[in-house]
């Protein structure tokens, strides 16, 4: 049995391959999202393209990395603890071809009902008449629904490459989504038509990139799929058992998006496109450390419930916990402090007004408040898909989306697109404190000694680092003056000030960062 202070080491080890990939990948995502807004700014075609690639990557987080890898990993880890090497690939070649059939029927259901999706996500299209935006926004969908079945597959192979360890595979394979869409704006939209659906097309060679690209590392560790249709095997069954109350509940953040998405429709032109640039950066530190945090511990968390390990399960839960509001709580106040600084830096080029600025970096700040939530979130929800409990997190999951739609709708009239942002960080905190009651109450969850100091220290330190941005930010109006690079090398010296300040004052405080891998 491996000691706490050995397997807490694993665990930072692995967030941190996990974390250099994810930040490979965040980068490359940032350029493409800079070229993207160079060559289409926040217009209408831009509106389009982005709704015709929320739709299907709403399903793919639905199906494949969301409520798919909540109820296999756990499954499979089980399996590896239990049962033989021979088990082992014959549940991973029957859920391959039992997820594969399932992803065929329904790719084909979106390519062909691609104009009745738009209508539905889009109703604020259909509401105004706006027939050429459907129509464009329809071409899209054709192009980009396939993605869905493609990176759904590609994150059963990445599932499987985490639960034997091979984390930066999985975590690197985005990067070719992001570098797909770069060459596809700069080299194939000129070439076309309606030059925005250069975008659709860079999604579908991308799915077909990703998925590729993981197989060989599959085959080197004997796990390369041979497909089998099996509905009534015991583990497809019991994955699918899992996967459908999961559907929901680990999904509700998406489901807020995709409202947000219907809603702002209605809104005027370029509403979509603030909202996403705006997520965009919301994204960031959320992938970078709640999302690659909850990846690395899923695997963790099942293999301790499947070894009556409940010592071992609560020090993992109060490990990630206390990882995320290190990083998330100062995270989440320098998105709304510099929320239109970060925007001008990156965005404001080419079709990007300082008007497309100004109403993004409203959005990003009603993100940004809601950040460490989504990180909660991000973490909490593991500790119950690990000992394969799927129902808590759905009912939970209906209180925060019911709570969204109702703010949604309550700050919509005053706000328009940020009160739709502002709704979804309200929501993600509901969630989280759901979430985290419910752990509570079932004894998983036990906090280990020092949150008190811990989080006194964090929000002083939090407090000395807005003191010193607010000190060294420059005004709005000089941001727009600067020319390209020199806002970059601007906000880098700003964000490393804020970084230094942050550390130093923890330092300061008495906090030691080794207590993180004791």
């Amino acid at each position: 049995m491996l000691s706490s202070g050995a397997k807490d080491g694993g665990l930072l080890k692995s967030s941190g391959i996990v974390s250099v990939m994810t930040l490979l990948s965040r980068i490359f995502g940032l350029i493409r999202d800079m070229v993207i807004a160079y060559f289409f700014g926040a217009s209408a075609g831009a509106d389009a393209f982005f709704l015709a690639f929320r739709i299907p990557n709403f399903f793919r987080r639905l199906f494949g990395e969301g409520a798919f890898s909540q109820a296999f990993v756990p499954v499979l880890a089980e399996y590896k603890s239990v049962r033989s090497p021979a088990d082992v690939r014959a549940l991973i070649d029957r859920i391959a071809g039992t997820l594969g059939i399932g992803l065929v029927g329904i790719t084909l259901v979106g390519v062909v009902g691609a104009e009745v999706l738009i209508s539905i996500f889009a109703a604020g299209y259909v509401y105004h008449g706006e027939a050429e935006k459907l129509a464009l926004a329809s071409d899209m969908l054709r192009l980009t629904f396939p993605y869905l079945m493609l990176i759904s597959l590609t994150a059963f192979a990445g599932g499987i490459l985490n639960s034997y360890g091979r984390f930066a595979v999985p975590a690197f394979t985005p990067v070719l989504l992001n570098l797909s869409l770069i060459a596809c704006a700069i080299g194939l939209s000129p070439y076309l038509a309606e030059p925005v659906t250069a975008l659709a097309w860079a999604v579908l060679i991308a799915g077909v990139a990703q998925l590729t690209f993981q197989l060989p590392f599959l085959a080197t560790i004997d796990l390369l799929p041979r497909p089998k249709i099996d509905f009534r095997h015991p583990g497809v069954r019991r994955v699918m058992t899992l996967m459908f109350p999961a559907l929901f509940g680990v999904s509700v953040g998406q489901i807020n998006l995709l409202l947000d998405t219907v809603l702002a429709s209605f809104l005027e032109t370029g509403s979509l496109s603030w909202l996403y640039y705006s997520d965009r950066l919301l994204e960031l530190p959320l992938a970078l450390f709640g999302i690659t945090i909850a990846t690395v511990i899923l695997p963790s968390l099942s293999r301790q419930h499947v070894d009556a390990s409940t010592g071992d399960f609560a020090q993992t839960l109060d490990w990630a916990l206390r990882m995320v509001v290190l990083v998330g709580l100062p995270a989440s106040a320098a998105l709304v402090l510099l929320s239109e600084s970060l925007i001008t830096t990156l965005f404001f080029q080419g079709e990007m007004t300082e008007r497309d600025v100004s109403m993004a970096a409203l959005s990003l700040g009603a993100y940004g408040v809601g950040l460490l939530g989504h990180m909660l979130v991000k973490v909490l929800a593991p500790g119950f898909y690990a000992r394969q409990d799927t129902t808590t997190p759905v009912r939970i999951g209906i209180v925060a989306l019911i709570s969204n739609m109702v703010l949604n709708l309550v700050l919509v009239w005053s706000l328009k697109h940020a009160g739709l942002a502002l709704a979804t960080s309200l929501a993600a905190f509901l969630n989280a404190g759901l979430l985290f009651h419910g752990l509570r109450s079932r004894g998983v969850l036990v906090l280990q000694p020092g949150w008190g100091r811990f989080i006194l220290r964090v929000i002083c330190a939090c407090v000395a680092m807005v003191a010193v941005l607010l000190t060294v930010m420059p005004d709005q109006q000089d941001w727009f003056a600067m020319a390209y690079w020199w806002r970059f090398a601007v906000m880098l010296l700003i964000c490393i000030a804020g970084a230094l300040t942050y550390g130093a004052c923890l330092a300061v405080s008495g906090y030691r960062f080794r207590e993180m891998v004791r």
